[in-house]
């Protein structure tokens, strides 16, 4: 009569199964015991080999998924800090390029904010577009109204948010920087390829909307709880 062992896979031969049956040697009993292990051993082998096709596939995921996480957080922070980088080296370029114009980078970039802009705007609304604070765009504002490159015009529509325009030295002088930035660029640009600066691009724009759309504070939040 076939038995199934407790724990095993499966019925066990008559004459595995009858190992203790009957008033046997002892030799033969342990003949008997040594081939019922061997038995259940090569069932329960049997059984995990046929099982692993659908156990590898959970078994196997956490590992790569892991190393593909520490991947891409690697790879990300490492752009980060390569952007913070090529910051700086812009910012250092555009300050030798445009310093004998009586521009910085930082005055640069106000004045191309006002250039690209349909109509005049007050400085708040030129920070918000150049994604800056208000009181770094105050700042270069001020200095370059001192220098007669900005003026302020009134504001229908606010009488305190004053108009920011360009006087004619500062469009001058912008236009001349663009020049200039059109021959370093061209220059700088030398081999590489349109498609992938247009990739760099949206990569870019990307990583920054999803920054604007996700909210720091929260995250640091439920860190220290």
């Amino acid at each position: 009569m076939t038995q199934r062992g407790p724990g095993t896979f499966g019925d066990l031969p008559d004459d595995l199964a009858a190992s203790s049956a009957g008033n046997l040697p002892l030799s033969v009993v342990r003949l008997k015991q040594c081939a019922l292990a061997a038995y259940l051993t090569t069932c329960c082998r049997i059984d995990i080999t046929m099982r692993m096709p659908y156990l590898n596939p959970m078994i196997q995921a956490r590992p790569a998924d892991t190393k593909n996480k520490s991947r891409l957080c690697e790879a990300l922070t490492g752009l980060v800090i390569d952007v913070f980088r090529l910051n700086g080296d812009l910012l250092a370029s555009g300050d030798a390029l445009v310093g004998d114009l009586g521009l910085t980078s930082a005055r640069w970039q106000v004045l191309g904010a006002i250039a690209l802009s349909p109509v005049p705007l007050p400085v708040a609304h030129l920070a918000r577009n150049m994604g800056l604070t208000r009181q770094a765009v105050q700042r270069s504002m001020d200095e370059m109204r001192e220098d007669g490159f900005v003026r302020l015009d009134p504001n229908p529509y606010h009488r305190r948010a004053m108009l920011v325009t360009m006087t004619e030295r500062g469009e001058a002088t912008y236009r001349a920087a663009s020049e200039r930035q059109e021959r370093w660029a061209d220059a700088l640009a030398t081999d590489l390829s349109p498609e992938s600066i247009e990739a760099a691009g949206i990569l870019l724009r990307e990583l920054q909307r999803r920054l604007n759309a996700t909210a720091v504070l929260p995250l640091v939040e439920k860190e220290g709880t």
